[in-house]
């Protein structure tokens, strides 16, 4: 654990454009959901977040800007993805097919099969997904 809070690290995405979006997103309270895949949380052995649980906000330069915490985690499968999720996801999506697009594209991008350690790996309707939903409680370092 890093930082001044000694709090595990929130990430979004990877390191670049998309995660900087993301953060942004967050930080002007668009954003309250966020959408990763049970298969990420399998492999990396670590157990779900629970309602409560605050972490470290993290930006593409490895700074916390941010502590968040967790109000709802739901595991679902992809096809019960619904609007309310499209739009508290802060991206802009206007429906569940926009939204499950862009999610697909990340979800078979080479940075994320590399980390699933499966490089044909695609979702279907029943891919098992991990919905968080948050609240900024705290900015840091001026943010």
């Amino acid at each position: 654990m890093t930082g001044p809070h000694a709090l595990k690290p929130f990430l979004l995405a990877f390191p670049g454009p998309l995660r900087d979006r993301l953060v942004a997103a967050v930080l002007s309270g668009e954003k309250v959901a966020t959408t990763g895949l049970l298969a990420e949380w399998l492999i990396e052995g670590e157990d779900l977040p629970e309602p409560g649980e605050r972490s470290a906000l993290v930006d593409s330069d490895g700074r916390e800007v941010a502590v968040v915490e967790v109000t709802e985690v739901r595991v679902l499968p992809l096809a019960e993805a619904d609007l309310q999720l499209a739009l508290d996801e802060g991206e802009g999506y206007l429906s569940v097919p926009q939204w499950r697009a862009a999610h697909e594209d990340f979800w078979h991008s080479d940075e994320m099969r590399e980390g699933l350690g499966d490089p044909d790996f695609t979702v279907d309707d029943a891919t098992m997904l991990v919905v968080e939903r948050f609240r900024v409680v705290e900015r840091l370092q001026g943010n």
